[in-house]
C-alpha cells in the first residue's frame, strides 16, 4: 500500500518556489501572477515548477493550507487550558497578531485570495479554518462558563477578535507600529475589552516603548 504524499512538500526548491509565490500573489493578488511571474522571481523557467506544481492554483492552496496549519499548531502551543479564560485570551490573540504581523504576506495570501481555491481545495482549507476559529471560542465559551466574561453573542464576539488579528496583515507594517511586539502587545488588550472581562488589569498604554 502507496503512503499519501503529504500536502506541504518539505523540499527546498518546493519551498522557495512556495515564498516566491507568496511575494508574487501579495504584491500583485493571485488573479494577476502567472506561474512565469513567480518563476521569473527565481530565474526558472515556468516548466520548472512543474515537477512540483502542477498549476498556479495547486500553489495557492498548499500555501493556504500550511499557512492555516501552522498557525493552528502555534496557537495550541500557547494555549493553556489550566490558566484562567482571560490568561488564555491574552496568549492566543496576541500569538495571532504576532503571526498576522510576523508572516504580513504571506497572510494576506491565505486570508483574502482564497476565491481562487478549487471548491475541493477549499473545503481542506476551510476545516483547518474552522479549527483556528474554535480555539478562540473555546476560550470565550470558557470565560462565559465561569463568569470572567460577559458578552451578548459569543459567536459575534469570537468572529469580531479574529477579524481584527487578520486585518493586521492588510496593513502592518503602518504609522508608528513597526516592530510584531507592538500588535503582539496592543491586541490582547482590545480582545479583553471586547469580552467584557472582568477583575482584570488593563494596560492603559498597551504598545507603548514598542513602537
Amino acid at each position: 500500500m502507496t503512503a499519501t504524499a503529504p500536502i506541504v512538500s518539505s523540499s527546498k526548491a518546493a519551498a522557495r518556489i512556495r515564498a516566491a509565490a507568496i511575494e508574487a500573489f501579495a504584491e500583485n493578488g493571485y488573479g494577476g501572477t502567472t506561474t512565469r511571474d513567480i518563476a521569473a522571481r527565481l530565474g526558472l523557467s515556468a516548466a520548472a515548477m512543474y515537477p512540483h506544481y502542477r498549476s498556479k492554483e495547486e500553489l495557492l492552496f498548499v500555501i493556504a493550507y500550511e499557512g492555516h496549519q501552522l498557525t493552528l499548531e502555534w496557537l495550541r502551543d500557547v494555549d493553556d487550558p489550566s490558566e484562567s479564560p482571560a490568561d488564555r485570551l491574552r496568549a492566543v490573540v496576541g500569538e495571532l497578531a504576532r503571526i498576522h504581523a510576523t508572516h504580513h504576506a504571506r497572510s494576506r495570501v491565505v486570508e483574502y485570495e482564497l476565491t481562487g481555491l478549487s471548491p475541493e481545495h477549499l473545503r481542506k482549507v476551510a476545516r483547518l479554518r474552522r479549527d483556528v476559529i474554535r480555539v478562540v471560542r473555546t476560550i470565550v465559551d470558557a470565560g462565559i462558563a465561569d463568569g470572567s466574561f460577559t458578552v451578548p453573542d459569543a459567536e459575534g464576539v469570537t468572529l469580531a477578535i479574529l477579524s481584527l488579528c487578520v486585518d493586521i496583515c492588510r496593513w502592518f507594517p503602518g504609522g508608528s507600529y513597526k516592530k510584531p511586539e507592538s500588535v503582539a502587545k496592543l491586541y490582547p488588550e482590545l480582545a479583553i475589552r471586547l469580552v467584557g472581562a472582568t477583575n482584570q488589569h488593563i494596560d492603559p498604554h498597551p504598545s507603548r516603548g514598542l513602537s
